[in-house]
Parts: structure tokens; C-alpha cells; sequence
């Protein structure tokens, strides 16, 4: 197997109590071709403290390749292209700084790469971990993937921004991570470069998606404004069909596209067809949609007077909030 030289990349905001478990991961791997950048995205607390001085108490093992990079707060999009322009490596992955992975996931990437060299993205299966409900993700065999279809008939979260690699010179092609989108850039590059290019998957779990992150920390926790969302760039998504390529597989490529970016839809947009302030909005967005195609609950609840389904979101909210306040009651 010839060698594979990697960059990861790992961008760091306001991760203090996480950000040395990623990199103690990184550390242990038994693949040893690699190089690690940490981009310090503006942080706030201690985070950029904590990286120096465990760099300066693991100098000896880390041997010049890990490096810590600064930048004023521009967002993870940003943060990951810079470090990427920065990046030796032919291949890039991406590790959050609340995240981490086996000793064995360069490894494992290294074998994809090798058995499926024609592809613009790779991803390994990850376990999704929270105390008391962790599970392996995916179940899907390994290979050549139809991404899409894959993604629509899971309907769960495949390639994550910590178990994903791609050669640099892709990376630079799809333009990296867009910027200014703060929910969902990851999944914007992927589909990018997943319509364009092969995508190869393993399914040994060897990344760890940490979802024991208080709110306040998670990006798919939050409201944010339309033009923050990937939901209102999937139409910035470049197509063959849009590029001149015209042909019978295109057409059921596209189709599986189509499919996957009206389930994301319906599925994503409820919180803004319900908010007042971003209604119409999620209305021009929710038009583009094939009805047809859709589940009979998702149906109706779209068809739904506001009125109700803004009361039963009130309830359930209430309902959420006084729970909580039990289990804190219940731990005390």
C-alpha cells in the first residue's frame, strides 16, 4: 500500500472540557502518516491555554506534527478552510473538537482509500454516544455508495464532520465548506462532492459522535436565521443535469437527490413554518417540494391549522422544560 499522508483538521471554539480527549485519540492512532492542525476559531475561554499545554506536555510524542493556528471568530466553516489551506496532507480529515476516535481510524481510512481509490469522499460508520443510549449508527455494507438514496432510506446522518476524508485537491475543487453557513456546511460540501464523485464507506465504527454536549455547544440545537441554514442552499447545489449532462442515469440520480432534499425539507423546516418571523419564508422553501412523494403524517401535519400545531408545540415544550426541572429534582 503506498503512503498516505493526511492533515487532520480540527476546528476549536469554546470546547475546553473536550478538546483533549480529540487529540489524545489523534494521538493514539496506529496509522502514523499524519499531521494535526488545531484552528483556534476565536475562543472565548480557556480552550486555546489548554491546547498549548497539552502540546508542551506531549511535545516529545507529538514530534512536530501538531500544530495550533488562531484566528479571530469566523465561524467552523472558515476555520476548517484555513486550516486546510495550511494542510501537507493529499487527504483531509476532520475531527470537532468534542468528538473523537479509535486508534484504529487513520488505519481504517488508509484501507478505504486504498480499496476505493476513484472516490471524492470517504466516511467510516461512527457510534453515536450519549450515557445511557449509545449505539452504532449506520448500517450499511461497505463500498461504493449511492449517497442519496443511502441518506433518504436511513434517514439518518451519514457521513458526519467527524468521520469524513477527502483528497485536498477536491476539497479546493467543491470550494470547501461554504461559508456563512453555520447548520449543515458539512452536509453541503459532502452532497457536493458526492454528486460529482464516488463516495466509499466502511462500516467499522471508529469515530465517536459526542452528543453528551449541553445545548449551548450544539449547532443542531439552535434557530438559526434561513441564509445560516443549509436547507435554503440546496438549490446552490450543482447538479449534471444542470452541468449539460443529460442521460437516463443522470435523470434517476437526480431523482434520488430530489427525493433526499424534499425529506430534509419537510423534515427541518417545521420550527420555521411554525414561527411567525420566518413563515413565508419556510412556505417558498416547503413549494419546491414533491407532495406526492411524501408520508401521509408529514401531510398532515403541513395541512394542520398553525393555531393547533403552535399550541401542541407550546405543550410539548412545557412538557419538556418541567421534566428536566424532575430529573434535576430527582438527581438532587
Amino acid at each position: 500500500m503506498n503512503t498516505i499522508i493526511f492533515s487532520i483538521i480540527i476546528p476549536l471554539y469554546n470546547k475546553a472540557p473536550y478538546i483533549c480527549k480529540a487529540l489524545e485519540g489523534v494521538l493514539a492512532q496506529t496509522y502514523p502518516d499524519y499531521e494535526c492542525i488545531v484552528m483556534d476559531d476565536g475562543s472565548t475561554d480557556n480552550s486555546q491555554i489548554i491546547v498549548s499545554n497539552w502540546l508542551s506536555k506531549y511535545r516529545t510524542d507529538c514530534s512536530g506534527r501538531f500544530h495550533l493556528l488562531s484566528q479571530p471568530n469566523q465561524g467552523v466553516a472558515m476555520a476548517r478552510n484555513n486550516a486546510a489551506k495550511a494542510a501537507k496532507g493529499e487527504y483531509l480529515c476532520f475531527l470537532d473538537a468534542d468528538d473523537w476516535w479509535e486508534p484504529t481510524f487513520l488505519q481504517e481510512m488508509a484501507q478505504l482509500i486504498h480499496d476505493y481509490p476513484d472516490a471524492g469522499l470517504y466516511f467510516t460508520n461512527y457510534i453515536y454516544y450519549k450515557p445511557g443510549k449509545t449505539r452504532v449508527a449506520l448500517h450499511l455494507p461497505s463500498g461504493y455508495i449511492n449517497y442519496p438514496r443511502a441518506y433518504y432510506e436511513s434517514k439518518i446522518m451519514l457521513a458526519t464532520s467527524s468521520s469524513s476524508s477527502m483528497p485536498k485537491r477536491i476539497f479546493e475543487e467543491m470550494g470547501g465548506f461554504p461559508i456563512g453557513v453555520k447548520l449543515g456546511e458539512d452536509f453541503l460540501l459532502w452532497a457536493q462532492t458526492a454528486i460529482h464523485y464516488p463516495v466509499a464507506y466502511s462500516d467499522k465504527p471508529v469515530a465517536f459522535f459526542n452528543n453528551d454536549v449541553p445545548p449551548s455547544m450544539r449547532a443542531t440545537r439552535r434557530m438559526y436565521p434561513p441564509q445560516c441554514h443549509m436547507l435554503w442552499h440546496l438549490d446552490s447545489i450543482k447538479t449534471p443535469l444542470r452541468n449539460g449532462i443529460n442521460s437516463h442515469n443522470s435523470q434517476i440520480f437526480l431523482s434520488d437527490w430530489e427525493c433526499l432534499f424534499d425529506m430534509l425539507r419537510v423534515n427541518g423546516l417545521l420550527d420555521y413554518w411554525l414561527s411567525p418571523q420566518y413563515h413565508d419564508m419556510a412556505k417558498a422553501e416547503l413549494s419546491k417540494v414533491d407532495w406526492s412523494r411524501q408520508p401521509r403524517s408529514v401531510i398532515r401535519t403541513y395541512r394542520t391549522p398553525l393555531c393547533l400545531l403552535r399550541a401542541k408545540r407550546k405543550i410539548m415544550q412545557m412538557g419538556s422544560f418541567f421534566k428536566q426541572k424532575l430529573v434535576k429534582l430527582a438527581e438532587k
